[in-house]
């Protein structure tokens, strides 16, 4: 038996166009600029500088729109091959061999350098070594990692040698060879731990009172140094105070990472490229979008013509016709780029323009303490945009403000309730904390507890749990591990 209904469904789809435009927003500024070169590429309709108005493709394109192509002959005297065949163009003819002053490089140079290992390598040749022994220090200089330590223990290295580089040896010939690795520079380098880097170091000092205290310490006490154990230090070695005092001192000059130290190891930094700039001027905000985020892009006029071509002429192919739609497809997706871009700047200044208003007091001033408690959907709300929208640019974006470069979304905080009832942000408390433990006694460091009750007299009623979440958040270690003597 058949049987009829009726349905009703709702449902929302985003056009190719939102979704371009959603990618475009949350691209940092570098990442944004290769984006626009890849479209660049891929789209010969599509020019950078300055926008040419082309009303000949608006109306064409308007046209177009009300007629039906299945229906519409569509002649030409232009080669349509040859015209496909533009972009193929091979790539010799898109290089230049020489640059002048005009050229816009915009990619920086950096020096290629001679790398860590390579730098050990160098110095090997100052020992004497057979043939084998050379093989086995060229193979622990391979395993120094870039912090300068060698973290496998000899008996893996001895079966590494054996199974990789045929070379049969034993542990004691290694340990051999490692000593003599353990004297390059920089000092400390080839060290198993901690504790042997720091020793090696001190090896290569002068032998003062200062420097035996501090090796005796690392030799016998090197468990208690680390965790601050002063008192048990003072007993077991039978030194004064002043004593120990010189001798961490000594100990703290030591560099606990040595291949970080090597000058020569270059490596690639990323610099961080502000989206926006926040300027003070008469004791006004005032916000600018950097000029990357603003690239000058119109339609390539060649193109339109081409498509005015076509639809004058009066010849009329199949050829010619799928040649038009492929020009007509490169317009339509260059004028939807450029209108995305344009969004783009746009919803950019938009959320932005409303974050600093938001947190004005913060950019006056550039106190954490001023911070206000900001979520996500206040700002959304304030724009009347999606909460995903706001997330897509506080999460990529970067502002150059007075106060240092800062990631959009470090403004965002949740509230908590201070002793008076009113709404507080997390990032003042947190600072509050940070500033309370560095005006602490550093011989009698507050404790969790201790610091929850200050927090308390200041007004801000929280646990002892939640100090210990904000204060592991703030990357401070515990109240033993900041005593100082």
């Amino acid at each position: 038996m058949l049987k009829q209904q009726l349905n009703l469904k709702l449902s929302q789809k985003l056009s190719p166009q939102q979704i371009q435009l959603m990618k475009l927003i949350q691209l940092p500024t570098q990442a944004f600029e290769q984006r626009i070169k890849q479209e660049l590429e891929e789209n010969p309709a599509l020019e950078d500088g300055k926008e040419e108005r082309i009303d000949e493709y608006d109306d064409l394109s308007n046209e177009s729109s009300e007629d039906d192509y299945d229906n519409e002959t569509i002649e030409t005297e232009i080669d349509v091959d040859e015209y496909l065949s533009d972009d193929e163009i091979p790539s010799y003819r898109l290089q230049a061999n020489n640059y002048s002053p005009d050229d816009d490089d915009k990619q920086v140079p950096y020096a290629a350098g001679t790398s860590f290992t390579q730098h050990l390598k160098s110095q090997l040749s100052t020992f004497r070594f057979d043939e084998t022994e050379h093989e086995i220090a060229e193979f622990l200089v391979g395993s120094v990692d870039e912090s300068g330590y060698i973290r496998r223990s000899v008996q893996d290295i001895v079966d590494d040698l054996a199974f990789t580089q045929n070379i049969y040896t034993n542990e004691e010939q290694v340990e051999k060879v490692l000593q003599k690795v353990q004297q390059l520079d920089p000092a400390g380098v080839g060290a198993r731990s901690l504790e042997e880097c720091l020793l090696i170091q001190l090896n290569r000092k002068e032998p003062t009172k200062q420097v035996t205290l501090a090796t005796e310490i690392l030799k016998r006490s090197f468990d208690h140094f680390s965790k601050k154990h002063y008192k048990k230090l003072l007993s077991r070695h039978d030194i004064s105070e002043d004593e120990l005092r010189d001798a961490i001192e000594v100990i703290e000059h030591l560099n606990p990472k040595p291949g970080g130290a090597y000058s020569g190891n270059t490596r690639i930094v990323e610099h961080v490229i502000p989206d926006f700039t926040i300027k003070i001027e008469d004791g006004e905000l005032q916000l600018s979008l950097n000029g990357r985020n603003a690239p000058e892009m119109h339609i390539s006029r060649d193109y339109s013509n081409m498509l005015k071509g076509y639809k004058e002429s009066k010849e009329k192919t199949k050829a010619q016709k799928d040649a038009v739609m492929f020009i007509k497809q490169k317009l339509d997706a260059a004028k939807w780029f450029i209108e995305a871009i344009k969004q783009r700047q746009q919803t950019l200044m938009v959320t932005m323009s409303s974050i600093m208003n938001y947190q004005k007091e913060y950019f006056l001033t550039g106190d954490e303490r001023n911070l206000r408690p900001m979520i996500l959907k206040d700002i959304a709300d304030e724009i009347e945009m999606d909460v995903s929208t706001v997330s897509r640019v506080a999460n990529s974006k970067y502002v150059d403000t007075p106060y240092g470069t800062k990631l959009i979304k470090e403004f965002f905080s949740e509230s908590m309730k201070n002793d008076q009832g009113e709404d507080v942000s997390t990032r003042e408390i947190k600072k509050i904390l940070e500033i309370s433990i560095e005006e602490e006694n550093k011989r009698k460091p507050l404790t969790d507890e201790k610091l929850a009750k200050v927090l308390k007299d200041k007004g801000y009623p929280i646990a002892r749990r939640t100090v210990a979440k904000y204060r592991e958040q703030l990357d401070i270690p515990v109240a033993r591990l900041r005593k100082e003597i």
